[in-house]
């Protein structure tokens, strides 16, 4: 090695001098210290995105946890209905490919858990609403008052009707007389053919007793043939 020759290294540079002694010189500063902070801030972005994925992460299995217990919820409320309309608790049941495909949507994480929760509450949501349809259309579900109504209020105007139309046909005369006489017993009749149909019509659990709202089906039984009744006297009074 000649005189004043340089040595380099990694960490280091190394001078020779002229009586072959070699000693080592400075690196320069600015050079490590760029380096350290290259790797400073490269930990700290690692750092930083670890702790934001483990915090969705939290968030995740958190929003998860509260849509369960509102699903759970909203399944059971739907599931008491169902049962009321007679559908078989056994179709109430997942059944194992069901359960298969649920597991398999499940295995991303909480977000995949959260996902398919959030698409099943919007099921069930969906089918309540068209539960909900159906249901108004169904005598059974609406109020006692409006569902004895629809048996009461057609039988007590079956005899009303035919008398005005044998008064409109024939107008006064024996024809009339008799189908006025004859309509005399006809809301007693009517509420007693009520009564029954109700029964047979609209059925209740055996600890529960049927509301047959007697008083509400005399008084809608009686109304039409009185106001009848009360029109053809006055129409049969001139003559």
């Amino acid at each position: 090695m000649g005189p004043n020759a340089t040595v380099t290294g990694p960490g280091r540079q190394r001078s020779a001098s002229a009586n072959g002694e070699v000693t080592p010189t400075a690196v320069e500063p600015s050079a490590v210290w760029a380096e350290y902070l290259a790797a400073a801030r490269q930990l700290d972005g690692v750092r930083r995105s670890a702790a934001a994925a483990a915090g969705e992460q939290a968030r995740s299995a958190e929003a998860a946890r509260e849509e369960l217990t509102a699903v759970r919820t909203g399944l059971a409320s739907q599931q008491e209905r169902l049962r009321e309309l007679g559908v078989p608790a056994i179709s109430l049941v997942p059944s194992p490919p069901e359960l298969t495909e649920a597991a398999r949507s499940m295995a991303g994480g909480p977000a995949a858990v959260l996902a398919a929760l959030r698409a099943a509450r919007g099921r069930a949501e969906a089918a309540d609403a068209a539960l909900g349809t159906r249901r108004r259309f169904r005598p059974g579900s609406w109020s006692v008052w409006a569902r004895n109504l629809l048996v009461y209020g057609p039988l007590a105007l079956v005899v009303p009707l035919i008398q005005v139309a044998v008064y409109a046909a024939t107008g006064i005369g024996p024809a009339t007389v008799a189908a006025l006489i004859c309509g005399l017993p006809m809301p007693a009749v009517a509420f007693v053919a009520g009564w029954v149909g109700i029964g047979r019509l609209f059925r209740v659990g055996p600890a529960e007793r049927l509301d047959r709202t007697v008083r509400f089906g005399a008084l809608v039984c009686l109304v039409p043939a009185v106001l009848v009744t009360a029109g053809l006297l006055l129409a049969l009074l001139p003559g």
